[in-house]
């Protein structure tokens, strides 16, 4: 467990809810965040931000006597909760003021005088969340069987309206979406037991070494340090 006692909760209709806090006297944590493709939404002291989608390695700083808590989107379904498409945030770290504004106010404040300041994120949250693009579901299970071309085929629609759609819903063109899922499909496998060949193997990496390229590009750093 990281320094920030980070924990993770079932949350119905999210990736999930989390919580996170540095001791007053600790020293200031930095968290490598890795591309996901999902999107999250950070209460603190500070105010609301919204998080993601990424494309490369963002360091995250708590400092000290610092509380977060928040809620995390599966991939393709934050836009309808925050009013933007997924791209318009794409690699960024924005205020929820900018998207919602006095809301955004309103729901700093209720989470803060909140009891369950986690319960109170989720209830807000879900309120404002509706369906997704319907075409979400079935991209993520398409991109993993195949190319962008078959996929594209396979939904029966034209790879120009399946890159657009994507960008919106997911924040990613479908190649770069492709990308990010296999790489997290591959370190799931490795947290959970696997060898690195086993893994890039079964993610759908060419060979071991496409895997470790892949690892470098989009976090930075080698799987052995990432892990």
């Amino acid at each position: 467990m990281s320094p920030t006692g980070y924990r993770e909760y079932r949350a119905p209709g999210l990736a999930c809810a989390w919580t996170a806090a540095l001791p007053p006297g600790a020293g200031p944590f930095v968290q490598r965040v890795v591309p996901d493709g999902c999107v999250d939404l950070i209460w603190s002291d500070a105010g609301v931000l919204v998080a993601g989608p990424d494309t490369g390695p963002v360091p995250a700083t708590m400092r000290p006597g610092e509380a977060m808590v928040a809620v995390r989107f599966r991939p393709g379904t934050a836009p309808p909760a925050l009013g933007v498409p997924a791209d318009a945030i794409r690699d960024g770290r924005v205020p929820l003021r900018d998207l919602w504004g006095a809301e955004a106010d309103r729901l700093a404040e209720t989470v803060a005088a909140a009891g369950d300041r986690r319960a109170a994120l989720v209830a807000a949250v879900r309120e404002r969340m509706g369906p997704p693009d319907p075409l979400v579901p079935a991209v993520v299970p398409a991109l993993a069987r195949g190319s962008v071309r078959d996929a594209a085929d396979e939904l029966g629609i034209g790879e120009r309206q399946l890159r657009r759609r994507s960008l919106a819903a997911f924040g990613y063109g479908p190649k770069t979406l492709q990308r990010v899922l296999r790489f997290q499909r591959a370190l799931a496998l490795v947290r959970a037991g696997a060898s690195q060949a086993e893994a890039a193997y079964a993610a759908g990496y060419a060979d071991q070494a496409h895997f470790a390229h892949e690892v470098r590009d989009l976090a930075g750093e080698p799987v052995r340090n990432l892990l």
